[in-house]
């Protein structure tokens, strides 16, 4: 393996449970970026990624699923969900009872009290979802009924598609433009680079993981990942506890 690129995922992955990260994992991924590799992650999260993921590690930031990569400060992939195109959407789930937010920049414009399920966030606006005018990073509803994920699939609008992922407090359903994806926001960053996809390793434990597992010449799935996850990949890791991601590495990467 010619690795050039390392890219991944933060919850479930490159973070240990506690939101941690070992000082072994940061030193492996230190003397990666000494060895030339380029590293970034790519997370569903937006603002909260600069919380968790360690400074000075990385030359490339991908959240909200692929709709925002950046490089340092500078953004260099975007794929926003217009506000005319979530609007009726954001209406329909609304007027059927659904939780439902739209939120970009950190901000969660919503129908409910966000904080009362994830309470460490505070930045968000309850509003009339059919006068937002704000275009989205995401849209996101949690734990929804079998039924409620039926009708939000049948009411998805031409350009969207749908995510699922687990949150540790449940399930993640996220509408994001059909662009806004990790292997397309990989690909551009690959792109500024010049790195091929076989010059590419990723890693990722969730469903929201495997386009980008799929897309690049090398990808592992921790051993905690879901099935399907590890199915997608070509290769498995030891868990996000025991420092799987930067093990693989150190093994695979820098000592060959």
């Amino acid at each position: 393996m010619n690795i050039k690129l390392i890219v991944t995922d933060l919850d479930g992955t490159f973070l240990r449970e506690n939101k941690t990260v070992s000082d072994y994992t940061k030193s492996v991924f230190a003397h990666c970026r000494e060895a030339g590799i380029k590293i970034a992650y790519a997370t569903g999260r937006g603002g909260g990624a600069e919380r968790v993921a360690p400074p000075g590690l990385f030359d490339g930031k991908i959240i909200m699923n692929g709709a925002i990569a950046r490089i340092g400060d500078e953004i260099v992939y975007s794929r926003l969900i217009p506000y005319e195109i979530a609007r009726p959407l954001l209406v329909a789930c609304h007027e059927r009872g659904i939780d439902i937010t739209s939120e970009i920049t950190g901000m969660h414009y919503s129908n409910f009290v966000v904080s009362s399920f994830w309470p460490g966030i505070s930045h968000f606006q309850m509003v009339d979802l059919a006068q937002h005018e704000i275009d989205a990073e995401k849209i996101y509803t949690l734990n929804p009924s079998p039924e409620n994920k039926r009708f939000i699939k049948q009411s998805l609008p031409d350009g969207l598609h749908l995510v699922m992922s687990s949150d540790g407090l449940g399930d993640f359903l996220q509408i994001m433009h059909k662009d806004a994806t990790k292997s397309k926001a990989v690909m551009a960053l690959a792109k500024i680079w010049e790195i091929t996809e076989t010059e590419i390793a990723t890693f990722g434990n969730d469903f929201n993981d495997i386009d980008m597992l799929e897309y690049a010449g090398t990808s592992v799935a921790v051993a905690n990942a879901f099935d399907e996850v590890k199915a997608a990949a070509n290769h498995i890791c030891d868990t996000n506890d025991n420092d799987g991601v930067a093990k693989w590495i150190d093994e695979n990467v820098l000592r060959k």
